[in-house]
């Protein structure tokens, strides 16, 4: 290897921890997998951080943290519990820094639910039925496919999971939580909030 070709191999191992989060033999893997493509590279360590992920997702949390977030003067406030497996990664920097982020993300984007799984079925049905009352009139298959789209976009806006992250919107949440968990290597569970505003309900 040539060292201009070090130069540029150091460099997108840098760009690349960089983007990812992920640590150092990850990213050297993944840049020798796409061939020193950084963008490659980016989708080979999600798809395998989606993985990681899975694998841990069975994996029961009994640690974790509580985090409080202040903003706008006093006037809106976040409570936080974010569970993982031992007490140590609740003490991590990393850890600690997510649950943070996730606070803010609550604060700034007004998320109702975790995910889709946690809304309750009566206000699911009802979100339903005014979709299918816009839609009304077209063929079956294609009020499913913008029921479909409607309910995705919906998600988007009131669970936490599955809307874009604030400091990088290319990225939803459960992108996040997903680099986190393979970053880590425990399994981690946004398990519930509040968010208080003053003259809110």
């Amino acid at each position: 290897m040539t060292t201009k070709e070090m130069k540029l191999n150091t460099a997108g191992l840098t760009k690349l921890r960089e983007l990812t989060g992920a640590g150092m033999m990850y990213c050297k893997a993944a840049l020798v997998e796409a061939k020193g493509d950084i963008k490659a590279a980016q989708d080979i360590i999600r798809k395998k951080g989606l993985d990681i992920a899975k694998k841990k997702s069975t994996r029961e949390v009994r640690e974790g943290q509580i985090v409080s977030y202040i903003h706008a003067g006093g006037k809106l406030g976040v409570l936080l519990e974010v569970d993982c497996e031992t007490d140590f990664v609740a003490k991590n920097a990393d850890f600690q820094a997510f649950c943070r982020d996730i606070a803010m993300q609550i604060a700034a984007a007004h998320p109702l639910f975790v995910s889709a799984e946690n809304i309750p079925a009566d206000v699911l049905e009802k979100e339903k039925s005014i979709f299918l009352d816009q839609v009304q009139g077209k063929p079956e298959a294609v009020q499913q496919k913008i029921l479909e789209g409607k309910l995705a976009k919906r998600y988007e806006e009131i669970c936490l999971l599955n809307q874009k992250f604030i400091k990088d919107d290319s990225k939803t949440v459960q992108n996040i939580l997903t680099e986190i968990i393979a970053r880590i290597g425990e399994n981690i569970i946004i398990k519930r909030f509040v968010r208080f505003e003053v003259g809110g309900h």
